[in-house]
């Protein structure tokens, strides 16, 4: 079982000690503004996850990516629990790729390897697209 500690610094202000060992600050007042709230860097942890498994396939496709972005945008629930409800992901692809291989990297994170994706799709609507450039 792997075990992350968070502890209270300030206000709304925490520091996680994650099971990787590395720490990550979260300041859930948006006025204040510190660091990053908790459900922002779901949105980032959904990018990050997507993006390892796309360089990863495209790789093994043997694909010359050379760049890639993702820019995640989401809505969340007006209501507490204030989940997100949808959510837009644009990869931003560059280099020379096919864009066959480039849908179907992207389909395989969203469908079979992004646990993150996985988890957020319970409760929100992931939708995305696709841009590549040389």
């Amino acid at each position: 079982m792997q075990t992350a500690t968070v502890k209270w610094i300030a206000g709304e202000e925490f520091i996680a000690e994650m099971p990787s060992g590395h720490s990550v600050p979260f300041d859930a007042d948006r006025k204040h503004n510190g660091a990053s709230g908790p459900m922002e860097m779901l949105l980032g942890a959904l990018g990050a996850c997507s993006s390892v498994d796309v360089v990863m396939i495209l790789a093994k496709k043997r694909q010359k990516l050379t760049s890639l972005e993702v820019v995640i945008s989401g809505e969340r629930a007006s209501s507490p629990p204030s989940v997100w409800t949808k959510i837009d992901m644009v990869y931003r692809l560059a280099g020379t790729i096919e864009e066959k291989a480039a849908r179907d990297a992207i389909e395989l994170s969203q469908t079979k390897y992004c646990s993150v994706a996985a988890m957020l799709r319970k409760t929100a609507e992931i939708t995305y697209r696709i841009e590549i450039s040389q």
